[in-house]
């Protein structure tokens, strides 16, 4: 017996120390920035929490060394000092390893430079190229739906709705493609929580049942199974009430 307990109580001292050597290594750089706070973030149970933060001041170069148990979305706010109030954000895909990633301040996020060898953040950064152009085409038609509307012009706002409804349903094949050509990461069910978690409950299904089982064990793995059952739950309840109501 106090064999076996020194050997648990080693494991969890191993399992500790393992935790307690980094594995991810940040380094970056928001030209231009000379005073200010980043933060290194991830998202816990729906929200967003710190990790780290770091003070700028005067150097804009920044740096965060930090553990993570296995591939997941991470983020870098910055919080400037002239009374801006909204979170800037950049998200990116960590894996063990290391990243650099290069902006600017005056359009933090935007002009990015993201360099690592991480496989899932590649992928997200091909499957972003690809759905900015859906996205791009939505954002054409809301503006030709504001001009129809206010013309009254029932025609073209049925033409636009169709178009609108065109351009949904091909971002979601897309998504859902992507997610199947990429089921040995998980890049793959993360992109269909984020962008395709409304889609017909038949692709969710399709997705998940085609990922390897590492992924599917994965965080975004495991919130793909809960969505689908979830979905599947409030769709059986949904049958359940319409045949209620329509019992005589």
């Amino acid at each position: 017996m106090k064999h076996f307990l020194s050997l648990a109580i080693l494991a969890i001292l191993f399992t500790s120390c393992q935790k307690d050597k980094n594995n991810l290594l940040i380094t970056g750089n928001i030209v231009g920035l000379k005073k200010g706070k980043i933060y290194l973030q991830k998202i816990n149970d729906s929200t967003l929490v710190n990790v780290d933060s770091i003070q700028i001041s005067g150097s804009s170069e920044f740096t965060f060394n930090t553990y993570i148990e296995e591939p997941q979305l991470m983020f870098i706010e910055l919080e400037r000092y002239n009374g801006s109030n909204y979170p800037e954000l950049i998200n990116f895909f960590a894996e063990p390893g290391e990243i650099r990633i290069t902006t600017t301040l005056k359009n933090y996020g935007m002009d990015l430079e993201v360099i690592s060898e991480f496989k899932n953040q590649k992928k997200l950064e091909e499957y972003n190229e690809i759905v900015k152009r859906f996205n791009s085409q939505r954002l054409d038609l809301i503006e030709e739906n504001f001009e129809a509307n206010k013309s009254q012009d029932e025609s073209r706002i049925d033409s636009i709705n169709r178009k609108f409804n065109s351009i949904l349903k091909r971002k979601y094949l897309y998504t859902v493609n992507f997610a199947l050509n990429n089921k040995d990461l998980e890049v793959s069910p993360y992109v269909i929580l984020s962008e395709a978690f409304d889609a017909n409950l038949k692709y969710l299904d399709t997705v998940y049942n085609s990922l390897e089982k590492p992924v599917k064990k994965s965080l975004y793995g495991k919130r793909l199974k809960d969505l689908i059952e979830a979905r599947r739950k409030n769709d059986n309840e949904s049958m359940k009430t319409e045949v209620i109501e329509e019992l005589p």
